[in-house]
């Protein structure tokens, strides 16, 4: 008799217990209403920076200097100072919280550590970055944000080709899977793809999370498929050469370069939008900076990041698409569904499984764990496959 694939999805979802399906649901709906509090600590973060002056008194002392080395170090600054001022935020969000619910075993010296290696990178790229946008706008004036996507699709490019080769490791280390059966059965599926070898790594992830988890990083030259060594320790054959398909599914489909054209188009809305808002924003904060003077900084990077959240829906919508996709991908080449289902459960620790359509809307990167789930079974009914589980 052959078993309804909603009904096989809900029984594999069933028997991770109902004491994990609640600590599942406790950690996301938690995990969605930080992003609400973030919001609520920027605003404080900005209103404590512009109420001190800082960025004004930087601004000052370098008088004598070039506008460009001005504009970059206050931006710089900026990143470097708000970090600061975020960090017990920081540290209760990505750390505490994340080891509560047994998300990470990282101590708390090495995630510092790695935190304060994070922040000098970012405030470098952040200081190049508003260095080329206030140059926008005092070239272009009031069409400064119709540039803005160029700008932004060059940063994100420079960005993800760079991150592999200087930025990620870092902060972990990257080599090639270990000789046995799990390199053989990868290399041959990259073969098939026409993907060289030495773009699949494993990486040390556990030493952030112990999520069960791989990736696809870098453009050009730089692109690689990363897999964690969680996802290798805990995951059988056929589940790593399914999870392996699916972020082959995302290479071969160059998902990244829709993020980058997706992105640029974002950037240019936001940054419309901020242009427009900013002056009420600066009065409400106490500024009396514009939207060209990089001392209002932060007021800029709070417009953006609050309407960045606004649109979050929509990102995340797209992004879900190509989770789908990946899937499918994976579905379609390896064709192994029990094993893309079995590495998909292992995933529901950190993400409930079972969200509402408007939660899943709203805050979901990735489809809900069930519907992909349901989704591999469904593949296999179709290609009258039988139970391997």
């Amino acid at each position: 008799m052959t078993v309804d694939p909603a009904v096989q999805a809900a029984r594999m979802i069933d028997a991770l217990g109902p004491e994990s399906l609640e600590k599942a649901a406790n950690y996301t709906v938690g995990s969605h209403w930080l992003l609400l509090w973030g919001l609520v600590v920027s605003a404080l973060v900005t209103w404590l920076v512009v109420r001190w002056g800082i960025l004004d008194k930087i601004w000052a002392r370098l008088d004598k200097r070039s506008w460009a080395f001005r504009t970059f170090t206050v931006s710089a600054a900026f990143a470097i100072i708000s970090s600061i001022l975020f960090l017990p935020w920081t540290i209760y969000t990505d750390w505490w919280r994340e080891s509560a619910y047994e998300r990470t075993s990282q101590p708390i010296g090495d995630f510092l550590s790695q935190g304060a290696m994070g922040t000098v990178i970012s405030a470098f790229v952040m200081g190049l970055f508003f260095l080329g946008v206030y140059a926008l706008i005092r070239k272009s004036g009031k069409r400064w944000w119709l540039w803005s996507g160029g700008l932004a699709a060059f940063a994100i490019t420079v960005m993800l080709l760079i991150s592999p080769i200087l930025i990620e490791p870092l902060f972990n280390e990257f080599k090639p899977v270990p000789e046995g059966e799990v390199r053989t059965a990868i290399e041959a599926m990259a073969d098939e793809a026409d993907i060289p070898h030495d773009r699949i790594f494993m990486y040390d992830g556990s030493r952030q999370s112990n999520n069960f988890t791989a990736n696809v990083s870098g453009v050009f030259g730089s692109a690689r498929i990363a897999i964690s060594d969680v996802a290798l320790k805990e995951a059988s054959l056929d589940e790593v050469r399914a999870v392996t398909g699916h972020e082959i599914g995302h290479y071969v489909l160059n998902h990244i370069w829709r993020s980058v054209a997706v992105l640029s188009v974002l950037a240019i809305i936001l940054f419309f939008l901020a242009d427009r808002l900013f002056p009420w924003f600066a009065r409400k904060f106490g500024s009396s900076a514009s939207i060209g003077d990089p001392i209002g900084l932060p007021i800029l990077v709070f417009v953006v990041g609050l309407l960045g959240g606004m649109a979050q829906p929509l990102t995340n919508g797209l992004t879900r698409i190509g989770e789908r996709e990946a899937d499918n991908y994976s579905l379609q080449t390896v064709n192994l569904p029990d094993a893309l289902a079995g590495a998909l459960i292992k995933t529901a620790e950190y993400r409930y499984p079972r969200p509402s359509a408007v939660q899943e809307m709203l805050f979901y990167t990735h489809p809900s764990v069930e519907w992909r789930v349901r989704n591999a079974m469904e593949w296999k009914a179709s290609q009258g496959l039988q139970d391997s589980r």
